[in-house]
């Protein structure tokens, strides 16, 4: 029969700003860029979050009428998945919003200028190799990112690394900047129970091939935290390149 279309508000991830005794069912997020674990449905961002309608029915009309757009782009689906580093958009109010890790509400909105609206980071999970030699990045909201070499052989012409960030131009999509995972970089951390917390990478250390690994993250304070090297996104380099909500 396939999966369930329906979700109800009580097994809805934590992270939602929805009552859970309110009402039985809330949406369900679609198919699409980030997993239900690791997302919010566009309803409930300009719903719950932004408060800009009070009702599911406001908000659906809305959406209908090409008000809201995500990385430039206009959705209408309700239960679209909004996710890590993706800007919302609401026409007629004039601001944008990124989406960022918090210590506490795991995912939350923060409002950005009108340089950083025009960008956005994206971490490198995978990348292959595909006809001709040259190189596809996998990035963590589902785009893939072709590199075009003009000698595959040459391996100075791949500086692309998994776990690495790229600065992508939302309306053209070309790369503009690439941060490596390295000491130094400025990171920020995605998940885990650190999730939220940001600050200059001091190491990074693999006790053993079979152990994963792991990264010391020095804060702006002066703590420093460990976390696992999947948990760990770039935003800089020495600082970071957008707004962080405070840790």
């Amino acid at each position: 029969m396939g999966e369930s279309k329906h979700l109800k508000r009580h097994v809805s991830p934590k992270f939602w700003p929805i009552h859970r005794k309110e009402k039985v069912w809330t949406v369900k997020p679609s198919p699409g860029p980030h997993p239900i674990n690791r997302c919010i449905p566009l309803m409930i961002i300009v719903r719950d979050l932004l408060g800009i309608v009070r009702t599911a029915r406001e908000a659906k009309k809305l959406l209908a009428e090409g008000k809201v757009s995500v990385d430039g782009r206009v959705r209408r689906d309700a239960g679209f998945p909004v996710g890590l580093m993706d800007i919302v958009e609401v026409k007629g109010y004039e601001k944008a919003y990124r989406v960022l890790p918090h210590p506490k509400r795991f995912l939350t909105l923060l409002e950005v200028d009108g340089g950083e609206k025009t960008f956005k980071l994206c971490r490198i999970e995978d990348k292959t190799t595909v006809r001709g030699g040259h190189i596809q990045l996998n990035l963590h909201d589902g785009r893939n990112v072709l590199i075009r070499v003009s000698d595959p052989e040459k391996a100075e012409e791949d500086i692309y690394e998994t776990g690495g960030t790229v600065k992508l131009d939302l309306g053209s999509g070309r790369i503009l900047d690439y941060y490596k995972l390295a000491p130094g970089a400025y990171v920020v951390v995605t998940g885990g129970k650190n999730v939220g917390i940001h600050g200059v990478v001091a190491s990074i250390e693999r006790p053993n091939p079979l152990a994963q690994t792991i990264v010391k993250i020095r804060s702006p304070e002066g703590v420093e935290y460990n976390t696992a090297a999947r948990y760990v996104m770039v935003v800089g380099e020495g600082k970071p390149e957008i707004r962080l909500p405070e840790a």
